[in-house]
């Protein structure tokens, strides 16, 4: 059987678009596994009853494994879970009203959990992420420097990078790349070359947007759960 996995963000407390998506992954073949790469909170919406649908999945739906994100990172400190940190970047963002919002939107019951969630995962060779290896905040785009993309894909020591932080679906390929290093030594100087493997980084997408991927044959969907039809999710064979 065919493993896949399917990796959704930036929810917000969307507790409908979430359930749409689980709704849609059992039409698609294969073992999957379901990936949630954070921003599942958010100041828009109340965000409990997602958040405990994630913890208690209903009989049928596919088991989350999630992240944080920065969404809940903002959140956390706020609320004290990051030392003397507070939601800094998001006040001067959106301002003290939407801070304000947010803690509102989650209820202190779910804190304890959001805050022993992992900042990623490196499963096989892939790292899941919702920013990048650098910082939680880290917008990786299609217009990102390749030089930029491979550090942070040798920061983690892994061939393929999925990040959620731009909000973004795309797949850049990084090929033929080759790291040219110079060493002085009592010998004199050397160059040393080394050929990096082809690598990737793969931007998932958010809310009603989502990213299947092919483990077997290093594939990748990119899929909208609003405007696909069940025809089309039963065509992944």
């Amino acid at each position: 059987m065919i493993e896949r996995w399917a990796l959704i963000s930036g929810l917000k407390g969307d507790l409908e678009t979430y359930a749409l998506i689980q709704k849609n992954l059992k039409q698609i073949q294969g073992d999957i596994n379901l990936f949630v790469l954070g921003d599942m909170v958010g100041a828009l919406r109340n965000c409990d009853a997602l958040i405990d649908r994630l913890i208690n999945p209903l009989p049928g739906d596919f088991k989350p494994q999630c992240i944080y994100g920065w969404w809940e990172d903002q959140l956390l400190a706020e609320r004290g879970y990051r030392g003397e940190q507070k939601a800094d970047a998001l006040r001067l963002n959106e301002g003290e009203s939407v801070v304000k919002d947010l803690v509102n939107a989650v209820d202190p019951y779910y804190l304890n959990w959001l805050a022993s969630l992992e900042f990623g995962f490196v499963e096989l060779d892939c790292g899941l992420i919702h920013g990048s290896s650098k910082d939680i905040g880290d917008s990786l785009t299609k217009d990102t420097p390749p030089l930029i993309l491979l550090d942070r894909l040798t920061r983690l020591g892994v061939n393929r990078l999925f990040t959620a932080r731009s909000t973004q679906q795309f797949h850049l390929e990084l090929t033929d790349a080759i790291v040219n290093s110079y060493v002085k030594d009592l010998g004199g100087n050397r160059k040393q070359e080394q050929r990096m493997p082809k690598r990737g980084v793969i931007g998932i997408g958010a809310g009603a947007y989502y990213t299947l991927y092919d483990v077997g044959s290093d594939k990748t969907h990119f899929l909208n759960v609003l405007d696909q039809p069940k025809s089309t999710a039963r065509g992944f064979g």
